[in-house]
């Protein structure tokens, strides 16, 4: 699946903040070692960084279009193209920052506790991912994927994203990792010009599987139907504004 900065940064003052949010409920104060894995362009670097600006933080992401873009914001600091899966830190880390990247990763089971492994003792590991799968933005890109001429082409769409769970699963299971469990659940609502922005939005995030594998024409027909059924979901005021309701799932685990 392929990765676009440019396409990810069209909406960069609604995805950072979350992170923003997330980030100043770590509890930590002087902080040696962080890493943002999954850190994208770098919006959500920024925000750990000025967090906790006399740590030294790595930057990790499997994109190399991801990467460049951050390597240009910020380039004092050291960020790497790996995959997260099988990418580890020097040393024992004061904090693992996951921003909107684990809901790509598959066996939660066993990721979380082997994250939490890579911190120090009082560390934490903050994460934010969207728990937005039942909303009519992403419904709706499964029923037309399954509904159109490229229903074979996209039978295994859905997939990539991870298996969704709801914050008791994830509480339990950090709670027999970590000294300490902070989690909750937001609904952010984001006022948007029109459907075709929600398109966009979800064109460099959610949206990636299903117009991947198409070819040129189809992405077009298929980003057609999913607009026109994108404005009955979400209609719009008089001026033409949409409200995108997008919830998301928190949790700061302290080791």
């Amino acid at each position: 699946m392929s990765w676009s900065a440019a396409q990810y940064v069209k909406f960069e003052e609604e995805r950072t903040r979350p992170v923003r949010d997330l980030v100043t409920r770590i509890p930590l104060g002087r902080v040696s070692s962080a890493a943002d894995i999954g850190c994208g362009p770098g919006n959500s670097t920024e925000v750990l960084r000025e967090r906790f600006p006399d740590a030294r933080i790595v930057g990790v992401d499997s994109s190399a279009d991801m990467i460049e873009a951050a390597r240009k914001r910020m380039p004092d600091v050291d960020f790497k193209i790996a995959d997260l899966r099988d990418w580890r830190a020097d040393g024992p880390l004061d904090i693992i920052l996951a921003n909107a990247v684990l809901q790509w990763l598959p066996d939660h089971e066993a990721l979380l506790p082997a994250l939490l492994a890579r911190l120090k003792p009082g560390g934490a590991l903050a994460v934010q991912t969207p728990d937005n799968l039942d909303e009519p933005s992403h419904r709706l890109m499964r029923e037309v994927a399954s509904a159109g001429p490229w229903a074979a082409k996209l039978k295994d769409a859905a997939k990539a994203r991870a298996v969704q769970h709801g914050a008791e699963w994830y509480f339990r299971l950090l709670r027999a990792h970590a000294r300490h469990v902070d989690i909750w659940r937001t609904t952010y609502y984001h006022p948007l010009a029109g459907a075709r922005a929600i398109v966009e939005w979800v064109k460099g995030t959610g949206l990636r599987p299903f117009v991947d594998p198409l070819a040129a024409n189809e992405r077009e027909a298929y980003l057609a139907r999913y607009e026109a059924a994108i404005a009955k979901a979400y209609p719009a005021e008089p001026d033409g504004t949409v409200l995108l309701p997008f919830p998301r799932l928190f949790f700061v685990a302290t080791r």
